[in-house]
């Protein structure tokens, strides 16, 4: 049975298996019954989605789905992930659903399941769902399928379809008052006595669902706000803007004179900045300046901070220069919030801008990174440049090499006695990693030290051995 959910929940082209129709409506029937034999009652589903044009119609798939299974469900209609996440612990529900694909392209959308902490739903509720819709799809007879009491329907299937995205009062002053529910929860608590009165921040929101929350939220706490794509259209979202796309945020910032830029994703879920200067502060550079308001206050507990394998050197230095402590976990923001409940720790992140405070929300939060970078600056009285002085980027390369097959690196010799020799070569002043990629048929051979020309050489080494030994022909 093949898996359908990643690290970020299920995700593929819009219209297409797994994010078709059908599976929509088995994906929410299955959760919600699910649900309801664990709980022993009538499951409550919250959902939500970002702004991509198929949104709608996958959402309406879902619902159908959960309510062929007996779930109440309510949506925010165009809400971020993290709001989702919000809504899901203190309505409560007993699940979130986030109908978005991050950062990628219009074209593409997916489905994330959160549970009422705020954590994604359990692996083994995943592989419920699973098998349930690869049963379902051993069934072509709608018939069929509704002896388990599901059966499709007539609901539009077609992306395009604007009858999909029709939106009576009622079901907007719903959306409206949930939205307004998670504003006053971001403005009220996680800014509580912050306020940016006069300062002028510019803010690219991707088009995409921080589009009216996030302006929203600054000009609360007194900011002079200046928005840049915020206009999503179903299409745009992430286009040539964004978390992915920080020359335009520099441009603006430069020239509005602002104090800050900030950079959201599709659905709001990580933040990446450019200060007063145009210099991009990345997600490494932010978890630097926000662990040391920490770690300042007495805030930090056990001296450390959960961040990726792919997180800078130059941030571990750093951090170790002021008796911090760097803990690394394999790449997505799932295992950096398992490192930070198993230590205990209070800040984690990643390169991204995907950052995880988990005093306030075990769900990464754009607009809240944001909250907590401003306060940094605003009781510091220094501008963000000066304080990621001290976090110094070492060159980093990377180089991608497509393989036949997946063999363990140190079980092919000839890898091994490279992998060797690069680390000697590096003579603890960098850092090798080399891992698969978990989605593609692809060797990544990551080469940091103190200087490119050199990396660069190892690197393109490293990668040719690969090629000889396991690389596609």
């Amino acid at each position: 049975m093949s898996k359908l959910f990643g690290t970020d929940g299920m995700r593929g082209e819009a219209g297409r298996f797994p994010i078709d129709p059908e599976t929509m409506r088995m994906t929410g029937y299955s959760l919600a019954r699910h649900l309801g034999t664990k709980l022993g009652r009538t499951p409550r589903l919250i959902l939500g989605r970002d702004t991509r044009q198929s949104g709608a119609w996958i959402e309406a798939a879902l619902i159908e789905g959960a309510r062929k299974a007996g779930a109440m469900c309510d949506s925010a209609g165009v809400i971020t992930t993290p709001g989702v996440a919000f809504l899901a612990r203190t309505l409560p529900a007993d699940a979130g659903l986030v109908i978005s694909a991050s950062h990628n392209p219009y074209q593409d959308n997916g489905v994330k399941i959160f549970a009422p902490t705020g954590r994604k739903i359990d692996d083994a509720t995943e592989r419920l769902i699973e098998t349930d819709i690869h049963e379902a799809r051993k069934n072509v007879n709608p018939e069929d399928n509704a002896q388990t009491g599901y059966a499709l329907s007539a609901i539009s299937d077609h992306p395009d379809d604007p009858e999909a995205t029709i939106i009576d009062e009622e079901e907007q002053a719903q959306f409206d008052a949930l939205k307004a529910r998670y504003l006053d929860y971001l403005t009220e608590e996680v800014a509580d006595g912050l306020r940016l009165d006069g300062l002028k921040i510019v803010l690219d929101c991707a088009n995409g669902a921080a589009s009216q929350l996030a302006p929203a939220l600054l000009a609360r706490l007194g900011a002079h706000v200046c928005a840049i794509n915020d206009e999503p259209d179903g299409r745009n979202i992430n286009y040539e803007c964004g978390s992915l796309h920080i020359d335009g945020l520099r441009r603006k910032v430069i020239a509005e004179g602002a104090m800050l830029g900030v950079a959201f994703d599709g659905d709001a879920d990580r933040a990446l900045f450019v200060d007063a200067a145009g210099q991009f502060v990345d997600g490494d550079a932010a978890l630097w300046v926000m662990a040391g308001r920490m770690a300042a206050r007495g805030e930090l507990t056990g001296d450390c901070v959960v961040a990726t394998v792919m997180s800078n050197l130059g941030l571990e230095l750093a951090l170790r220069s002021h008796g911090i402590e760097l803990l690394r976990t394999d790449v997505g923001d799932k295992y950096v919030l398992e490192e930070l409940l198993r230590t205990g720790a209070s800040i984690g992140g990643e390169q991204s801008g995907h950052i995880i405070l988990p005093r306030i929300s075990l769900a990464g939060d754009g607009m809240i990174t944001t909250v907590n970078l401003l306060r940094a600056m605003i009781e510091s009285g220094l501008a963000l440049h000066e304080l990621t002085e001290g976090f110094v980027r070492y060159p980093q390369v990377l180089v991608n090499v497509r393989v036949r097959e997946k063999h363990p690196f140190a079980e092919v010799a000839e890898i091994a006695r490279s992998m060797r020799e690069t680390e000697a070569a590096l003579n603890k002043n960098g850092r090798l990693l080399l891992r698969y990629s978990g989605t593609e048929p692809l060797a990544r051979v990551m080469i940091e030290g103190q200087h490119l020309s050199e990396i660069e050489r190892l690197a393109g080494r490293l990668a040719a051995v690969i090629k000889q030994t396991i690389g596609a022909s």
